[in-house]
C-alpha cells in the first residue's frame, strides 16, 4: 500500500504572545501623554481567550485598540483571529469592548473549507475535520504542496497555519 502523506489545517495566537503584548501595550499606555488621567486599561482572561479593553471615550477607545494592535502585530499575533465585540457603555462614564480570540476552526468555516477542498477538484487530496483542526491527506506531496497553495490564496477570516507535515 503506497504511504500517504499528509498536514493539518489549524489556528490559533499563542496565549504567552498575547500576554505579552498586553503588557507592553499597557507600558505604553501608562507613559504616554494622550492617556495621562484618564481611566484606559486592557485586561486578558487567558482561560477564556478574551480581551477586554476599557476607555474613557470612543476616541480613546480607538486609541487604545490601535496600540494593543501594532503590539499584537510586533509579537506575531495573527490579528485576523480577532474578533471585535461592539463598543458598549461601561460604569463611571466609560466605554467597553470586549475582543474574542479565536482559538481553532469554528465548525462551519472547517465546513467552509474543507468543501473548498472537494469542489477544487484535487485528484486524490482528502480533507476531514478533526476537532478544531482540519486533516488533508494525499498520496502526493506536490497535491498537498497545491491545496497549501489554494488555501493560502483563500479568504476565510482567519489565519491558517499549516503544520504537523507527515511525508
Amino acid at each position: 500500500m503506497a504511504s500517504v502523506a499528509s498536514f493539518d489545517v489549524s489556528t490559533g495566537a499563542d496565549l504567552q504572545e498575547v500576554d505579552n503584548a498586553v503588557n507592553q501595550a499597557g507600558k505604553e499606555i501608562a507613559q504616554r501623554y494622550d492617556f495621562k488621567g484618564s481611566k484606559c486599561s486592557i485586561a486578558f482572561d487567558r482561560a477564556k481567550a478574551i480581551l477586554t479593553l476599557v476607555a474613557d471615550d470612543d476616541f480613546k477607545m480607538r486609541a487604545l485598540f490601535d496600540v494593543l494592535q501594532s503590539k499584537l502585530i510586533k509579537r506575531g499575533v495573527p490579528v485576523k483571529n480577532l474578533e471585535l465585540g461592539a463598543v458598549t457603555p461601561a460604569a463611571g462614564d466609560t466605554v467597553r469592548r470586549e475582543i474574542k480570540l479565536t482559538q481553532g476552526i469554528p465548525q462551519e468555516k472547517a465546513k467552509a473549507i474543507v468543501k473548498a477542498i472537494k469542489d477544487r477538484k484535487f485528484k486524490k487530496a482528502q480533507a476531514s475535520i478533526q476537532g478544531a483542526e482540519i486533516r488533508v491527506q494525499a498520496p502526493s506531496k506536490d497535491e498537498l504542496q497545491e491545496v497549501i497553495a489554494f488555501l493560502r490564496s483563500q479568504d476565510y477570516g482567519l489565519e491558517l497555519k499549516f503544520g504537523n507535515y507527515r511525508g
